[in-house]
């Protein structure tokens, strides 16, 4: 039976999609330079990966996620630091993952292999669909002692295949990216959370997989949101809007509810923060500065490490010396970025006004 989602238009989805489009208009339509673009995109990056991981257990605060993205040392187990290093990758990758029509399974696995790599307890479940039946479940203290109670007992591991093929199928149909973008979203984080294509990491690939749709569908295609954090900032009211979906009927409208909530909540956060830099916005002479996509990599590199040489340039686009100072001298007569030092200690840092 060919996959097609069954939900209903409520007044509280119309509601929370209307508040979506007025704030993303205004995110749209902000001259935001290019410095306070990628430091919003990598806030959001770092955002995501704390949230999306934290409700699975780990255990790192965000200041040491940030700790860690900058390749700091901190003390914790190395499967936390794994995870985290795994998923904010994994997001950095976001634009590579998939092109829109062209999913596969093998876009599926490659996913859940970025997100799980030396984390699991077999490393050969990595990227791989799951062999054997699991369970989501918890304890709970019934009195004389602590249990586990199955909350959720996804499809058999012999139909994984096949549900993951048919729900590929019909997110490669044009029809399909017809459907408004935070819907479809919302779909396809439900849809592989319920097949639990995989021993662990379903939520995580979940919630990536819906953050690609997004992307692709150029709703978030400048990557501002952190749809993760509505989603850890009350884990409870999460797993309960999943278990809202029928069994029988699968009717996603209460849980398309709960997420359409979540979207008008992450662009509502980005929204407040761009009115929050509206004079510096103002200030700005002309029109909107417009980057190519190998000068505004370069920002988010500075905007990550603090400072770039020509060197470092160098090796991450395997390019040349020659190449990478014409890219350097245009982002400098542009005001993105400013030199510091001579010679070999020349380094560049990026010009924010205060």
């Amino acid at each position: 039976m060919a996959f097609k989602p069954k939900y209903s238009i409520t007044d509280k989805i119309l509601n929370s999609l209307t508040a979506i489009a007025s704030a993303r208009e205004i995110i749209e339509q902000a001259r935001l330079i290019p410095q306070w673009e990628a430091k919003l995109r990598r806030q959001a990056i770092l955002h995501n990966t704390h949230s999306s991981t934290a409700i699975e257990g780990n255990k790192l605060t965000l200041k040491q996620v940030e700790a860690l993205a900058e390749g700091k040392t901190i003390v914790s187990t190395n499967k936390d630091k794994q995870e985290v290093l795994n998923y904010l990758k994994a997001l950095e990758e976001v634009p590579a993952l998939a092109q829109k029509g062209k999913f596969n399974k093998k876009t599926l696995l490659n996913i859940h292999n970025l997100i799980t790599n030396n984390t699991l307890k077999d490393a050969s479940d990595c990227g791989i669909f799951r062999n054997i039946q699991v369970y989501v479940g918890k304890r709970i203290f019934d009195g004389t002692g602590f249990k586990e109670v199955v909350e959720y007992m996804p499809p058999g591991a012999k139909e994984v295949p096949k549900l993951v093929g048919e729900f590929l199928q019909w997110l490669n149909l044009r029809e399909t990216w017809e459907i408004n973008p935070v819907l479809l979203s919302g779909i396809v984080h439900y849809e592989i959370a319920r097949i639990h294509p995989f021993i662990d990491g379903n939520g995580r690939t979940a919630r990536l997989f819906a953050t690609l749709v997004l992307y692709l569908s150029d709703f978030d295609h400048r990557r501002l949101f952190a749809l993760d954090d509505y989603y850890d900032r009350d884990r409870n009211a999460y797993y309960a809007a999943l278990k809202t979906v029928d069994k029988k009927t699968r009717d996603l409208t209460k849980w398309l509810e709960y997420f359409t909530d979540g979207v008008a909540f992450s662009t509502n956060e980005v929204k407040n923060t761009v009115l929050r830099l509206g004079p510096k916005a103002k200030r700005m002479r002309g029109s909107q500065i417009v980057l190519t996509s190998r000068q505004m990599k370069i920002v988010e590199f500075i905007n990550s490490h603090t400072k770039v040489t020509n060197r470092d340039l160098q090796h991450l686009f395997k390019i040349s010396a020659q190449a990478v100072h014409k890219e350097l001298v245009k982002l400098v007569e542009l005001g993105v970025i400013i030199p510091r030092g001579q010679g070999r200690a020349l380094h560049y840092i990026l010009k924010v006004d205060d």
